[in-house]
C-alpha cells in the first residue's frame, strides 16, 4: 500500500470516527430514521453534483441495479442501524463494533472472491468474536435488551459495509463502474429508498442547531467526501485492505468522544477494543490466497 493510500485511510479513520460523535448528538433529537435519511439525501446531492461537475459517466440505466444494491448495504442499512445504536451505546462502543467489518469482509471474500480462510484468518475471526463478547459483556454498566439490540444493529451495519465492498470490488473500474459514479449512484439510490419514511419519522420538536449541524457534517464529510475517497480505494487495493480503515476508527472515536462528549473510556472498552484490533491485525496481515480454482 502506498503512502498516499495510507494517508487517505488515516484521514478516513479520523472523519468516520467523528461520525459516531455526530450521531450521538443528532439521533436523540432528530430520531434515528430521520437522521439517516437526511444524512443520505444531503450526501447524495453533493456526490451527484460532484460527479456531474467532473463529468463522470453515471449511466443510470445500465448501473441501476448495482447502485441500488450497494446503496442498500453500504448506506440504508448501516446508516439506519448506527443511528439507532447511538440512542443506546457510547460512541466508542459503536466504533469498536464497526471495526468488525474486516472480519466479515474476510468471510465474504472467502465466499465470493475465492480467498482461502487460512489458520491466521480463522484465529483472527475467533479472536474478534471474543473481543466483541468482552465489549458487550463487561463494557456497559447499563446492560439491557435495548443495549443488546443496539449491539446487534452495529454488527448488522458492519456486515453490510463488508458485503457492499465485495460488490464494489466485483463491479469496479476499469472493467465496470467508475468509483465516483458508484459512490454517487449508491448514495442517491439510498436516498430514494429512505425519503418515503420522512412523514413517519418527524420529531416532536425542531432539532437544535447542534443536531442539524451534526447531520450536515455527517452528510458532507463522513458520507459524501468519505465515499468519494473510499470507493476508489476499494477498487485499487481490494476490500480487505481498504477496510483496514476500521483499524483506527475506534481510536479516533474514543478521542473525539472523550474531548467533545466527555464520555469515559473504561478498562473493558480498552480491552475489548484492543482484542478486536488485534483480531483485525491477524486477518489483514494474513497473505492473500486464492482457491485451487484460481478464480
Amino acid at each position: 500500500m502506498s503512502f498516499a493510500d495510507l494517508a487517505k485511510l488515516v484521514f478516513l479513520s479520523a472523519i468516520w470516527g467523528g461520525s459516531f460523535i455526530f450521531l450521538r448528538i443528532a439521533a436523540p433529537e432528530a430520531g434515528p430514521l430521520l437522521t439517516a435519511t437526511l444524512r443520505t439525501t444531503l450526501a447524495g446531492i453533493a456526490l451527484v453534483a460532484f460527479a456531474t461537475a467532473t463529468r463522470v459517466k453515471m449511466d443510470w440505466r445500465a448501473n441501476l441495479k448495482p447502485f441500488a444494491v450497494v446503496g442498500l448495504f453500504a448506506v440504508v442499512i448501516p446508516f439506519s442501524c448506527f443511528a439507532f445504536a447511538a440512542l443506546h451505546l457510547p460512541a466508542s462502543h459503536s466504533a469498536v463494533l464497526n471495526a468488525t467489518a474486516p472480519l466479515f469482509g474476510a468471510v465474504f471474500s472467502m465466499i465470493w472472491l475465492s480467498e482461502r480462510l487460512t489458520l491466521q484468518k480463522l484465529a483472527g475471526l475467533l479472536l474478534g468474536i471474543a473481543g466483541v463478547a468482552v465489549l458487550v459483556g463487561a463494557g456497559s454498566a447499563t446492560f439491557s435488551p435495548a443495549m443488546l439490540a443496539a449491539v446487534g444493529a452495529c454488527l448488522v451495519a458492519a456486515a453490510g459495509y463488508a458485503l457492499s465492498s465485495i460488490i464494489v470490488k466485483k463491479t469496479g473500474h476499469p472493467d465496470g463502474i467508475h468509483p465516483i459514479a458508484m459512490a454517487a449512484g449508491s448514495m442517491a439510490l439510498g436516498s430514494v429508498v429512505m425519503l418515503p419514511t420522512v412523514p413517519f419519522s418527524l420529531p416532536a420538536a425542531m432539532p437544535s442547531f447542534a443536531a442539524l449541524a451534526s447531520i450536515l457534517a455527517m452528510a458532507l464529510l463522513s458520507s459524501g467526501l468519505a465515499q468519494a475517497l473510499f470507493i476508489p480505494l476499494i477498487v485499487k487495493v481490494g476490500p480487505t485492505r481498504a477496510m483496514s480503515v476500521s483499524f483506527l476508527i475506534p481510536l479516533f472515536s474514543m478521542l473525539w468522544a472523550f474531548l467533545f462528549l466527555q464520555e469515559p473510556i473504561g478498562m473493558s472498552t480498552l480491552v475489548g477494543g484492543g482484542v478486536v484490533l488485534l483480531a483485525m491485525g491477524l486477518v489483514l496481515g494474513a497473505p492473500r490466497e486464492k482457491s485451487a480454482k484460481g478464480v
